[in-house]
Formats: structure tokens, C-alpha cells, sequence
């Protein structure tokens, strides 16, 4: 059995840090466990990167999730059992799981306490009868309160799927999560395709708690230039869903303009249909509980389109980072990112970065991610960085890189310090076809060319064959181990479509999701990509995907253990299907959730891409270092 423990000591100058921070984190950890408790205070001296003082910035305020209990039935005799190992949660944590038959008084179930992977096989079960399950934490031997029940129906289907009920209306291309209401528990957040548009928030349970209408200025959908509070068309999206100002609950922040109406009722006027605003919403009520205008530098060229993300540019609170784009004429675009900071009461503008004529070439999504390991998140796009100041970090031009449809940030090779990038390009001139960099300075460390122009419309990081350290990186030119730049099979044309990448199966190489199609890689048989090992097919449960790539609504790691989810929608959009992995692991993580890259990466959409951890994740592992956060306050 492999198990990971997470208390990581980093080094610092003197002990006084050491101490503080260990009290801090076991106070916090401890807080998420025993109700009651107050929420750790940032550690003196700071985050911990450079010298200790009492003026560096704190740890960043992450949510105060629970358990997030889930149990599917595997097949006709067995239930998976999985559970989150939190962020801070102690190192010796363990777990008791706990099942009522019927509404009896509960069993123990495991004869010893579980100490590895957070999931449990229960073969035991009379599934003709209604199954609850709870987990109950075990710190320093002592059982702790037990959490969230989650229910199986009597008879309950045979699928590895959470169905979560919603109220009828139009394609959903979209889903965010946030804790809406502050009980720990990921409530979800749609947008609905239709004319005009609408956002509707829901309870973890489906109970809708309110619909916000985009207006008559929404009902422009051209996914370049289209009206002036249209969302979530083509790579844009102009909504994202986090707790902005630390009480606990999660705010939605979306593009606005004259016309749309809030979910408590209220209508949004202006002048003129022209001017954009930022709006943050109650997650709880839909309310506007603070408006800023949208700067008008570029208002003369029409409405610009936004991707919305969140990141913790001082390294201790969330900015929403809004990158907008609008045409002049039929040809070049500009492009605009600002950032902007919640209090609570008043949405305030950080700073604002014109491209103008700068070569910043962009692309279609947006990451934002501590690229140099300071505690301080940087703005990411396929060709730039911006620091957390909103100043140009570095430009990929001078290296060749133009525009392209995707690209990843990640520890990509375990034995290289720092991070990595892989990006992709669309019709590069020179024959540019795929390359990987140092993200920290942008520096090249290998680039693949090719005769003639192409435009590469997919590309994909992760580790999928153990025999080669570190993740692959692959697009249309055979698949390669990023870190030392060789083919992983010489006949380039047997490879997985480069779609999206999914921790299922339990084992630490990725699976892979490619248009309803959950599938795994296999290196010993290698295969080209319609004819690979299939895992599940999302159809068979009644999900449909979006667009014609199939895409789910959502993938991210949003309950049970580690592995994620991947979220869709049935063909009459009136319910969510959650696909939650079916298969026991061995391996124990904390919740991705609780990582600070994954959690940046999920509240970005764009093109849809995979998200990625700031750790090495893949075969061959080292322990992940304990992320440094601590726990917005629990607001239930």
C-alpha cells in the first residue's frame, strides 16, 4: 500500500516560524474535526518564503470543506466508500466508516482504523434496503465527531455516477463550484444557453436558490463579437464562482451590463447598453452585493468579451482576474487584464494592463499559478506571464510562439526545479508545432517543428507511462517524455487523443476523456487513438456531452477522495451527472481541492483543459508537500 503523509517541513532561517506554524496548522486542522473551534491565524513571520519578518504576508484562506462522503455501487454486491483527506488534517488522521441499514443505529465497519487511501469496499450490505454512510476522523486515537451522511437508495443503480436534480431549461455549457452557503459542502453553479441567457446557483442537494437573467444584451451569442452581458460563448466565459472575501461562503462574480436582472429580483440599469461593469453576487441570494465599471479604454471598438479566474496574487487573498478581448474592425483584437479585490462590501480594481503593442502573444485559456515559488501567483497565457502586479513577467515572441489553442503549467519533470509549460500553436509560420519551457523565465528547453504551417487544435500533459519518468506531453507528432524530449514509441501515429486528462482508476499514471469516452492508456500496446482501452462511456448513463467534442460541463476533484470528477448534464438539461470514480485506490492524497494551483486552475474555463496540481503527480511520486493555507471560517 502506498500512503502519503503531509507535514512538510520547509526550511527557514531560525525556529520560531517552524513552531508557529506547526500550532497554526494543527489548530486549523484540528478546527475542520472538532466544531467550535476558531480558525487558525496566519503563522508569525509569514508565509515562509524568504526572511522571517511580522510583516510578510500570511498563508492564503482556502475554503473549510468537509468530508464530502460519496458511495456508488460498484456492482451487484459491492459499495465504494471515498472521502476527503483535507489539507491540513493531521498526519496520523485516521477513519472509522460507519453504515445504518434503514434508519437502524449504525455498525462499525472497519475492524482497524483506516490509515491509507480515504475509501472503503463495503461487500457486506443488504442494497435491497436504503444504505447511510458516515466517516468519523480518528486524531491521536481519539474518534471525532462523525460527518455528513450520504444516502444509497434501496435498489440503488449499479453506476458510478451522483445524479443532482435541477429545474428545467435550456443546454448548460458551463459548471462552477463554490461552497454557495457555508456548510462545507460544494454547491454548483450553471449557466443556461438560451435567449437571453441565465445563471442559475443550487444547493449540493439541487434545491435552486436563485436565477439571474443576462438580459436583452445577451442575446447576441456570435462567440467574438457578441452582446454586451453575453457569457460562455466560444473560449470565453465572464462568470466564476470563490469565496472573494474569506467569510466562508462563495460569492459568483460575472460581466454585466444594462439590463440583466440579479437573483433577488432587482434589474441592473445604465445609461447605455455599451458600458460593462463587474458584478459580485450573494452565492447564497443571487444579489449584487458590489458593482465596478469595466474601464472603457477600448469601449469605441464594442463590447469585450471576459475569462474570469481567481488567484492569490499578494499570496494571502483571492483577486478575480478578469482577461477581456474585443475586435477593432475585422482584424486584430485588443486585449486588456485587470484585477479586482472583494472586501466584503466594495469591488475595487488592483490594476490594469493594456497589451497595446506589446508582443504578448495569447491564446485561449487563462492560468494563474505561483510560477516562480514565491507564495505569489502569476497570470498565464500561452505566450506571457504578468506578475501578480500586473506588470509583464516575460513573452514567449522572442522564442517563436504565437497564438494557440492550449497549453498546461506543471511539475512535469520531478527531477527539475520548478514548474514546466507545454503549449501548442495554431499556424505558426515557422513550422512551430508544440514546445515546453521553464515557467518561472520562460526560458525554451525544447520545441518541435514541422514542414508547412498547421494548425494544432489539441494537446495534453500527464503522465501516462510509468516507464519514463516524469509526464508525457503529446499533440499530433507522436507522444513524448517531456523531461528528456524521446519518443515513448516510434510509430508517432499510435497515440491517445489529446482531449482531456482525469484521475480515475486509483493508480498514479492519468486516464483519459475524450468525447464521452473514458479510456486508459496503455504503453505495453501502444494503439492509435480510436482504439483504445475504454474505461466507461458517458452515454450509457444518460449524460450528454457539449459541443461537438462531447465536453462535460465540469472535471475537478469536487467529492470523495482525491480522483476527480467529471460533471454533465442529461439530454433535457434537468439534471447533473456527476461521474465519481467506482474503483478503490491505494493511494492516499489530500483533497486537490485544497491544493492552491487545482483550486486556481478550477475556477478558470476557456477552452476546457485539465487542471494540474503543483506537485509531481504520476508514477513514481514523492510526497506532496503540505500545502500552505489555512481554513476560511465554517459560516454554518
Amino acid at each position: 500500500m502506498e500512503v502519503f503523509v503531509h507535514l512538510h517541513r520547509k526550511q527557514r532561517s531560525g525556529t520560531a516560524w517552524w513552531t508557529a506554524a506547526v500550532a497554526a496548522a494543527v489548530i486549523t486542522a484540528t478546527a475542520a474535526l472538532l466544531p467550535g473551534l476558531p480558525q487558525a491565524e496566519a503563522a508569525p513571520g509569514g508565509s515562509g518564503r524568504g526572511p522571517v519578518t511580522t510583516t510578510a504576508a500570511a498563508a492564503r484562506t482556502m475554503e473549510n470543506l468537509d468530508r464530502a462522503l460519496v458511495a456508488v455501487r460498484r456492482n451487484s454486491t459491492e459499495v465504494l466508500i471515498s472521502w476527503r483527506l483535507l489539507g491540513l488534517d493531521p498526519e496520523d488522521t485516521g477513519f472509522n466508516v460507519y453504515r445504518s441499514t434503514d434508519g437502524a443505529s449504525s455498525t462499525k465497519l472497519n475492524s482497524q482504523v483506516l490509515t491509507g487511501a480515504t475509501n472503503f469496499v463495503d461487500g457486506n450490505a443488504d442494497l435491497t434496503k436504503s444504505n447511510s454512510y458516515r466517516v468519523r476522523p480518528v486524531v491521536g486515537g481519539k474518534e471525532q465527531s462523525a460527518g455528513k451522511a450520504f444516502t444509497l437508495t434501496a435498489d440503488h443503480a449499479q453506476e458510478p455516477v451522483v445524479r443532482i436534480p435541477l429545474e428545467g431549461g435550456g443546454p448548460v455549457k458551463f459548471t462552477w463550484v463554490g461552497d454557495l452557503d457555508g456548510d462545507g459542502t460544494y454547491d454548483y453553479v450553471v449557466d443556461r444557453q438560451t435567449s437571453p441567457q441565465k445563471i442559475e446557483a443550487y444547493r449540493s442537494d439541487g434545491t435552486l436558490l436563485w436565477r439571474m437573467d443576462m438580459g436583452p444584451n445577451s442575446t447576441d451569442q456570435n462567440n467574438i463579437e457578441g452582446g454586451s452581458a453575453t457569457i460562455d460563448v466560444g473560449n470565453w466565459d465572464g462568470v466564476t464562482v470563490h469565496d472573494l472575501d474569506g467569510d466562508g461562503r462563495a460569492e459568483v462574480a460575472v460581466r454585466i451590463a444594462n439590463g440583466v436582472t440579479f437573483g433577488d429580483g432587482e434589474t441592473f440599469s445604465h445609461s447605455d447598453d455599451e458600458h460593462q461593469f463587474i458584478a459580485v453576487l450573494d452565492g447564497r441570494t443571487g444579489a449584487a452585493r458590489a458593482t465596478a465599471p469595466v474601464p472603457d479604454d477600448y469601449l469605441a471598438d464594442g463590447p469585450m468579451y471576459a475569462r474570469f479566474g481567481v488567484g492569490y496574487l499578494d499570496g494571502s487573498t483571492p483577486s478575480l482576474v478578469a482577461f477581456m478581448k474585443n475586435r477593432v474592425g475585422s482584424g486584430a483584437f485588443n486585449l486588456m487584464t485587470t484585477a479586482w479585490r472583494f472586501d466584503g462590501s466594495t469591488v475595487e480594481r488592483q490594476w490594469k494592463w493594456l497589451r497595446g503593442d506589446q508582443d504578448a502573444p495569447d491564446g485561449h485559456s487563462t492560468r494563474i499559478v505561483d510560477v516562480d515559488g514565491d507564495g505569489k501567483d502569476e497570470i498565464v497565457e500561452i505566450g506571457f506571464v504578468l506578475n501578480g502586479d500586473g506588470t509583464l513577467r516575460y513573452s514567449l515572441e522572442p522564442e517563436g510562439v504565437i497564438h494557440g489553442d492550449r497549453f498546461y503549467i506543471a511539475k512535469m519533470d520531478p527531477d527539475r526545479p520548478g514548474l514546466q509549460g507545454y503549449g501548442i500553436q495554431q499556424d505558426n509560420p515557422s513550422g512551430l508545432r508544440e514546445y515546453y519551457y521553464d515557467a518561472a523565465d520562460g526560458s525554451m528547453i525544447w520545441q518541435h517543428s514541422e514542414e508547412g504551417v498547421g494548425d494544432v487544435g489539441r494537446g495534453l500533459v500527464g503522465d501516462i507511462d510509468p516507464s519514463h519518468p516524469g509526464m508525457e506531453a503529446w499533440s499530433f507528432s507522436g507522444v513524448y517524455n517531456a523531461p528528456d524530449n524521446t519518443l515513448t514509441a516510434s510509430d508517432t501515429s499510435l497515440a491517445p487523443w489529446p482531449a482531456l486528462g482525469i484521475w480515475w482508476d486509483g493508480d498514479r499514471t492519468m486516464e483519459l476523456l475524450n468525447n464521452g469516452k473514458l479510456e486508459k492508456w496503455n504503453p505495453g500496446s501502444p494503439a492509435p487513438s480510436n482504439s483504445l482501452p475504454r474505461v466507461l462511456t458517458t452515454s450509457k448513463f444518460g449524460a450528454t456531452g457539449v459541443g461537438s467534442a462531447g465536453n462535460p460541463t465540469l472535471v475537478g476533484d469536487i467529492m470523495g477522495d482525491w480522483r476527480e470528477e467529471a460533471v454533465y448534464t442529461d439530454a433535457d438539461y434537468d439534471e447533473l451527472i456527476v461521474f465519481t470514480t467506482n474503483q478503490p485506490t491505494d493511494t492516499r492524497l489530500y483533497t486537490l481541492a485544497h491544493n492552491p494551483a487545482y483550486r486556481n486552475d478550477m475556477t478558470v474555463k476557456g477552452y476546457m483543459q485539465s487542471h494540474e496540481v503543483d506537485y509531481f503527480l504520476g508514477a513514481g511520486m514523492s510526497e506532496p508537500p503540505r500545502p500552505d493555507i489555512v481554513y476560511a471560517p465554517r459560516a454554518d
